[in-house]
């Protein structure tokens, strides 16, 4: 009896066994089910490390590993080796398409985000007084470029735009905006297309009669730097840590996503964010290499809790005005959600581009 018994029990139990290797087989709900890696722009990286987005995009079937790049220099990475690109406009995506060899591709815009230069309050007050900003409150404001980009010309420095004095010592040498390299980062190649813009009649440069007329204003703007940073990251990080130059090129996001993280305190509390009165925006492009990743792009743009994630990092979804301005509704002193009173204007072409960046770097 004991031995029937005996068999029946390992009988139930290889039963079981068999069971639960069969009910494993099935992936419980939220399990990411492909891993899919990509290549993006710097200011894109603590929105895929977020873990709320390493969880939604889990529940969606993808686990997504990424690593970062200037995104015009994206082209020139062995692109096969990535299952998507996600460059921080859509200029660059064309050149990324030709050599990945997928011309033709569906691109996703899901989100976008204007530049803006972050100004530390005195330099913000030093440059309104002598009319090169507008003011709309303590901590945002216009840059008017016609003005600013007549100082460049002129190698105004901090102390002449003071009147001589030294009411703020810490102002000192030629005045300019610290950007990226505009040979390979999206924001700082975009500085030129609006700073471009502006110097050409208001004008995009389409020619090599405007890169002539340009090229010298450029020049100036960019050589005065120094060195150049690859990624808007640095800087950034720079200018909140306390160092680096009081006018930084930033993208919008950046600064939101201090805000909506209550991230901002101290000496970063009285930062100014100035939006150029002329600007090129910046539509996040998403380039599907293989098909592994050719839905990711649209789950990005359509899911809303990845949509509402963007926003707390900061990103304007597309046709998204009214979900970012609810959201950023408490941070109005620092932020221009509708972009009122902002020429926006298209950029040159790539190649066009690409030949002012050069001739602005000597």
């Amino acid at each position: 009896m004991r031995r029937i018994l005996g068999i029946a029990l390992a009988v139930l139990l290889i039963g079981g066994v068999i069971a639960a290797i069969a009910l494993g087989g099935t992936k419980p709900e939220g399990t990411a089910t492909k891993t899919v890696r990509g290549v993006i722009g710097s200011e894109k990286s603590e929105f895929f490390r977020d873990p709320d987005v390493t969880k939604a995009l889990a529940d969606k079937g993808y686990t997504v590993k990424t690593e970062t790049s200037g995104s015009w220099a994206m082209d020139q990475l062995a692109l096969k080796e990535f299952d998507f690109a996600f460059p921080s406009s859509s200029e660059p995506a064309g050149e990324i398409e030709a050599a990945a060899g997928v011309k033709g591709a569906q691109n996703t815009k899901p989100f976008f985000s204007p530049l803006v230069v972050v100004a530390r309050a005195n330099a913000a007050k030093v440059l309104a007084d002598r009319g090169l900003v507008k003011m709309n409150g303590k901590n945002s404001g216009t840059l008017l470029l016609g003005p600013f980009l007549k100082a460049a010309a002129e190698d105004r420095t901090w102390q002449q735009l003071q009147g001589g004095t030294t009411a703020y010592p810490e102002l000192a040498g030629t005045v300019f905006v610290k950007t990226t390299d505009p040979s390979t980062s999206n924001s700082g190649a975009l500085f030129l297309a609006t700073t471009s813009n502006v110097a050409n009649n208001a004008t995009v440069v389409s020619d090599d009669a405007g890169i002539e007329r340009t090229a010298p204003l450029m020049r100036k703007l960019i050589s005065v730097q120094g060195a150049l940073e690859q990624s808007t990251d640095d800087p950034f990080r720079s200018f909140i840590s306390g160092s680096g130059e009081p006018l930084i090129l930033a993208y919008e996001s950046q600064v939101a996503s201090l805000l909506l993280q209550k991230q901002v305190t101290g000496d970063v509390g009285s930062m100014v964010v100035l939006y150029p009165d002329t600007t090129v925006n910046s539509p996040h492009t998403f380039v599907p290499i293989s098909e592994r990743a050719r839905e990711l792009g649209s789950l990005l743009a359509t899911d809303p809790k990845l949509r509402a994630l963007a926003i707390r990092h900061g990103f304007r979804p597309q046709e998204g005005v009214a979900e970012f301005t609810a959201a950023t509704a408490p941070h109005a002193a620092y932020l221009n959600p509708g972009l009122t009173g902002i020429r926006q204007v298209g950029a040159p072409t790539v190649k066009v581009l690409m030949a002012l960046a050069a001739r602005a770097k000597g």
